[in-house]
């Protein structure tokens, strides 16, 4: 599907849209090791092989946080925007849970409805999405969310 653009007073007539999944993208050690380093999180559930293989996990773990924040990579490519379009800024969430533990070296990738479109005014539109982040193999996705981005146009 790509990228729709819309007149802006379209916009909001694709709420209910469902875009294709994403592309999969690999969560192996080398960056979890990575996002470990950037953010300073380095639990041994992540970082650590040999102990981790002793948790119920079974061996190390991406990040939470690592999985969310990929959802930016995730959701490139596809989804309705309005023309004109100046930026996108991430505004945050409504929701976010995390359901499954990513095991290093796995699989993941992004389902994502449009669920709602407020306009702030003549030219900021806040956009709501439902997104799932499915791990290859798994029935229980990593996580679940309600992501939120303000779209400003000219």
């Amino acid at each position: 599907m790509g990228i729709t653009v819309v007149p802006k007073e379209k916009l909001a007539d694709h709420v209910g849209t469902e875009f294709a999944p994403s592309e999969w993208l690999t969560l192996d050690q080398d960056r979890i090791n990575t996002f470990a380093d950037c953010t300073e999180d380095h639990q041994f559930i992540h970082i650590d092989q040999e102990k981790a293989a002793q948790t119920p996990f079974g061996g190390t773990i991406a990040h939470g946080f690592l999985t969310l924040s990929v959802l930016a990579k995730l959701a490139e490519g596809e989804g309705v925007v309005p023309e004109n379009v100046v930026m996108g800024i991430n505004y945050g969430f409504d929701k976010v849970r995390f359901l499954a533990p990513v095991r290093a070296g796995k699989r993941v990738r992004a389902h994502r409805k449009l669920v709602s479109v407020d306009q702030k005014d003549d030219n900021r539109f806040l956009m709501k999405t439902e997104v799932s982040v499915e791990i290859e193999g798994e029935e229980t996705p990593a996580l679940i969310a309600e992501w939120l981005g303000m779209v400003v146009c000219a």
